[in-house]
């Protein structure tokens, strides 16, 4: 191995160094090299350079001044923060739930008056709807990728609570997001509040993208060494081939390789989902 590749895994390792599923090391990153072969190896690390990683401190700080931002904009249209509720999509413990507690904190919401509910809690959600009158929802999450999940949220409280969609404007906050979703948001009218939009055109690996960063011939052959994982969305979810990591997870749109298969036995990843590790 060359000096110049040893140093581009070292800085790496430390770009990555708070990731939670695994702790990621220059000796990992060697070891997830070496399942391949030798002269891939420059190539993988070129992929690894390509992924924009967001560590618990950028979200943290991402969260507290989109968040401000969000909340003075709202109060010079008339919206006081007593009428601002926070929703969180999803089952309790996953990303849009911890990302609430960071931004309750970070944003000293605890005692502002404003309202934290989940998705699914319609009757009592339906309740502080109609006391309030009129104000602002904020969906709260650290990613959308395709933007089902959390439409699909959105959606079922806008049946069960028409004036949701008269009487509150709607916002997304999310330090990533990509283009499929913010096309089904603005379907819904529904504004996110973001670091970065995600577009297909930037995913290396993407049947969209055609930069130059990979010859066809490079392209052709990593997404070769997807499908030898799982021929079955070898690219993630929905083929989305995203390429974009978060402290506590990475999305389940993230190519194969990068993540590996479930259970780490055959293919281990880099920045491999809760997931996608082995039972405990």
């Amino acid at each position: 191995m060359s000096t110049s590749q040893e140093d581009d895994i070292l800085l790496l390792s430390r770009e990555f160094t708070d990731y939670q599923p695994i702790q990621i090391t220059d000796s990992l990153i060697n070891q997830w090299l070496q399942q391949y072969n030798k002269e891939d190896h420059p190539l993988l690390i070129k992929l690894l350079k390509k992924i924009k990683y967001y560590s618990e401190q950028q979200v943290e700080a991402f969260l507290k001044e989109k968040n401000q931002e969000l909340l003075k904009r709202l109060k010079t249209d008339g919206i006081p923060i007593k009428k601002v509720i926070y929703i969180t999509i999803d089952e309790t413990a996953t990303s849009s739930h911890e990302m609430l507690i960071k931004l309750k904190r970070v944003g000293r919401l605890e005692r502002s008056g404003c309202k934290f509910i989940d998705s699914k809690n319609i009757y009592d959600l339906n309740k502080i709807v109609h006391s309030l009158g009129n104000g602002a929802i904020i969906y709260i999450d650290d990613f959308a990728g395709t933007g089902n999940q959390l439409c699909r949220s959105r959606d079922h409280i806008a049946r069960n609570i028409q004036v949701i969609s008269t009487n509150f404007s709607e916002f997304f906050l999310a330090p990533c997001i990509c283009e499929e979703a913010l096309i089904e948001l603005k379907k819904r009218g529904v504004v996110a509040v973001t670091d970065h939009v995600h577009t297909s055109s930037e995913r290396v690996l993407h049947p969209n993208n055609s930069d130059k960063y990979f010859s066809k011939l490079e392209k052709k052959h990593l997404i070769e060494l997807c499908c030898h994982i799982s021929k079955k969305e070898p690219l993630g979810y929905k083929n989305l081939a995203t390429m974009v990591a978060f402290y506590r997870n990475s999305p389940n749109t993230t190519p194969l390789i990068l993540r590996g298969n479930i259970g780490q036995n055959k293919y281990c990843g880099i920045i491999p989902r809760t997931t996608d590790l082995p039972a405990t």
